[in-house]
């Protein structure tokens, strides 16, 4: 397709070659072309998609030392006999296979479940020859030499050579070391001439040593002569030879045979080495471009955004929004020479070419494109490829693209109408839009003329655009403002570079009243529009503004929470500490209490009960109501519950479980409840229970009078606990230095869980089950502290 050559499309795809790193790979790239299916483009799109994010997160494709074997597997497969260079090849090959593998098969941690399907299916088809690579890299050490272990057969003959190459050396040393064959010796060395060892003699003494001449110097003054004393041995080793080289040759024939046998899945393995070597080349041309996936619309809608021509310098060349295809279907840019209004026309054409060959296109995200037909008629001065056309040649291609683009075709037409008479020119420009837009063909002309401005302006369905350029500094910005015709600014330019003023005043004068018209309301909309982008210049920084201040006051009442929440965490803290400041001073007091009460120190006693009631009393004064609530139908993880048994608040760990038990984290500790003995707890932090709930329970069982023995028989596991927990709290209180808890025989369980919780309690000193006549293991006799 001549539009392909005209917007470069080539050097793309060579472009995309020089990132294949196989031959295959490389075939592929340069041979890439626009689609016209929508299915197909897309799947092309979605595999440069995968390509690049496997880029990202694995690195590059793993194809080094990837040859092109195909000739080699052929030749194999008809019965061929490899050389060891292809063996080598055929080596590295199989090696390049388990690569891509392990590539493939790299995870990133045990939760990275990313897929890729379409990649992924390459993958999977890619198969690695049991112990082929193996095998080829033990027989062959390079190109050149096979390996002495390649077989059994090859490692004795070689041996045998070695053994005659020695007995050779030492009849030969002998030789040149004699007295009797001194004079004759040219040098006292010993050489190789046709494969056979000789030594050099002078050519005098020719006649005098026994033996077969193989060669002579170049003066004539030596030969070389293999003395007959070693012919036999030499024929040895020549023999020799012959059966290393037709050894060589059977396992040649038997790593070939192998090779043959996985011929098919490695023919195989090429197809899918070069596709995903060309997926890879897509995915880093993309990374190379800043490319982005185009979106895809059926409406014959174009919406590039931040655009950029992909053969230009990324750093310099400005990037520009185009649209076309809903509110009008022919774009005109007009603008003065080297405005870059031909790099905006190859940029969107380009850009359509790469999309439909599955490529990324160097543009923002969300750019819009669909599925052409793309004609071009490119060709002037200032063009990238500096080509030069004439009217004949451009009314040539505009003749071809008209009588083939239909509406599902984008047409680029360059300087339409240029290169003859300028009325002529204009009016041709004018019939041809009106074709286009009758036939609801899409295009994007660029133009000199002014007249087709005023078309644009009078014609629904076509959009002016102009390439900026300054004024003041006389040069482009190349930036493609679409809704505002093009000012050729020649008046202003000639002043700014030194016309005299009266020459400017004469040619204004010549131009018509109403074209000066329309120029100064292209002035006036250029003012306009430059009043409207510093608005919005403002307003985009008041957003800005707003941004950074929305980010602020985030971040401040994030360290505003965390401030609150580490003074929170101290008040706990606190208030466990005075918790048990508090049970401290409780056990203090009432053992000095039960103390004085044992000694008949009343007046003592009096005043330890004083003071322990004085500090609860204190204590009850500082202490808030708790706000409890009785427990929801099911308990989750992270209810806060008030704990009875332990005076104490925790968080749900685990819901309960077959027996009712809950997992609380009262703390520090990991506690199991019964959820009976848990209320849901909604008091607020700061209300958190006090310290006298000891010390009032303390001031409150020391009151009670305390049976030596506590009946727990026909309680259940937990309430037996429980039950016995409380009794041995407050016959602690009550200072008896012994108590009895009858659980019964039964199962034993009871008495399990009775001895299991004795074990842990602070306040007991040992325990022994019942002896005869004490009830036996029907009850736990428990001494206290």
């Amino acid at each position: 397709m001549k539009s392909v050559k005209v917007l470069e499309f080539d050097k793309i795809t060579a472009k995309l070659a020089d990132k294949a790193i196989s031959v295959m790979g490389k075939g592929l790239a340069g041979a890439i072309a626009p689609m016209d299916d929508i299915f197909d483009i897309n799947r092309a799109q979605d595999e440069t998609a995968e390509a690049v994010s496997l880029i990202l997160r694995k690195g590059s494709l793993p194809l080094g030392g990837c040859a092109d074997i195909t000739e080699s597997l052929k030749r194999a497969k008809a019965g061929g006999v490899l050389s060891m260079p292809e063996l080598m090849r055929a080596a590295d090959f199989c090696y390049v296979c388990k690569k891509i593998g392990n590539y493939h098969n790299e995870k990133f941690g045990s939760s990275d479940a990313s897929t890729y399907p379409i990649l992924d299916a390459m993958f999977d088809m890619i198969t690695v020859p049991a112990g082929l690579e193996k095998e080829l890299n033990r027989c062959i050490v390079n190109e050149n030499e096979m390996a002495d272990d390649a077989s059994a057969a090859l490692a004795l003959v070689r041996k045998n050579i070695g053994v005659a190459n020695n007995r050779v050396r030492e009849a030969l040393n002998s030789i040149i070391h004699s007295g009797a064959y001194k004079n004759m010796l040219q040098d006292a060395v010993v050489t190789i001439r046709n494969d056979r060892y000789c030594v050099p003699i002078k050519q005098e003494y020719r006649a005098s040593f026994s033996g077969m001449v193989h060669d002579q110097s170049s003066s004539g003054s030596t030969v070389f002569i293999e003395p007959m004393s070693v012919v036999t041995l030499n024929n040895k080793i020549k023999e020799l030879r012959a059966s290393e080289r037709d050894e060589i040759d059977k396992i040649l024939r038997t790593l070939t045979d192998m090779v043959a046998d996985e011929a098919e899945p490695l023919l195989d393995n090429i197809k899918m080495l070069a596709s995903l070597d060309f997926a890879f080349a897509k995915g880093e041309l993309a990374l190379s471009m800043k490319a982005v996936r185009p979106v895809y619309n059926p409406n014959g809608r174009i919406n590039i955004k931040k655009a950029r021509h992909p053969l230009l310098n990324p750093d310099t060349v400005v990037a520009m929004d185009a649209w076309l295809g809903d509110a009008f279907r022919i774009l005109v840019i007009t603008g003065p020479n080297t405005g870059g209004k031909t790099v905006a026309l190859k940029t969107i054409g380009l850009l359509c070419l790469m999309g439909q060959a599955g490529l990324h296109i160097p543009a923002a995200d969300n750019s819009e494109l669909s599925v052409f037909e793309v004609y071009a008629d490119i060709g002037d001065e200032q063009s990238i490829e500096q080509s030069l056309s004439t009217f004949s040649s451009h009314m040539k291609n505009i003749v071809s693209i008209l009588s083939v683009a239909h509406q599902g075709s984008l047409v680029l037409l360059d300087e339409l109408g240029a290169g003859t008479d300028p009325t002529e020119g204009a009016a041709l420009a004018s019939a041809i839009l009106d074709y286009l837009h009758e036939k609801k063909i899409r295009a994007v002309v660029t133009t000199h003329y002014s007249e087709l401005k005023v078309y644009a302006l009078s014609k629904d369905g076509v959009e002016n655009a102009s390439c900026e350029f300054d004024v003041a500094t006389l040069r482009p910005t190349y930036r493609l403002l679409i809704g505002i015709p093009g000012k050729s600014n020649a008046f202003a330019i000639s002043q700014k570079l030194g016309l005299s003023d009266k020459i400017i005043t004469a040619a204004r004068q010549i131009v018509s009243q109403e074209n000066a018209r329309f120029e100064d309301v292209i002035a006036d909309l250029e003012i306009s529009r430059k009043a409207a982008e510093a608005e919005q210049a403002r307003a985009e920084g008041f957003r800005h503004e707003a941004e950074r201040l929305k980010k602020e006051f985030e971040t401040r009442k994030q360290k505003l929470e965390e401030s609150s929440e580490k003074i929170l965490a101290l008040a706990k803290d606190e208030a466990r500490r005075l918790t048990l400041e508090a049970k401290n001073e409780a056990d203090r007091l009432l053992k000095e209490y039960q103390k004085s009460l044992r000694d008949n120190q009343l007046k003592e006693a009096e005043a330890s009960r004083k003071q322990l009631r004085d500090k609860a009393v204190a204590m009850d004064d500082t202490e808030e109501e708790r706000d409890l609530r009785p427990l929801p139908k099911q308990l989750k993880n992270g209810d806060r519950v008030y704990i009875h048994t332990l005076n104490q608040s925790g968080s749900v760990i685990s819901g309960p479980d077959a027996s009712g038990d809950v997992m609380v984290m009262a703390g520090a500790m990991r506690v199991k409840v019964n959820i009976k003995n848990l209320s849901l707890d909604e008091t607020r932090e700061k209300n958190r229970p006090t310290p006298t709930t000891f010390a009032r329970s303390a001031k409150a069982s020391a009151q009670q009078s305390i049976t030596p023995s506590c009946d727990l028989r026909g309680l259940t596991m937990d309430e037996g606990v429980d039950k016995a927990d409380k009794y041995l709290d407050a016959a602690f209180l009550s200072s008896l230095p012994q108590v009895t808890l009858i659980h019964g025989k039964g199962t034993g369980v009871l008495r399990a869980a009775i001895q299991s919780m004795v074990k842990k309690h602070p306040h007991v000193k040992s325990y022994r089950l019942g002896q005869y006549g004490e009830g036996g293991d029907g009850v736990t006799l428990v001494e206290l502290e």
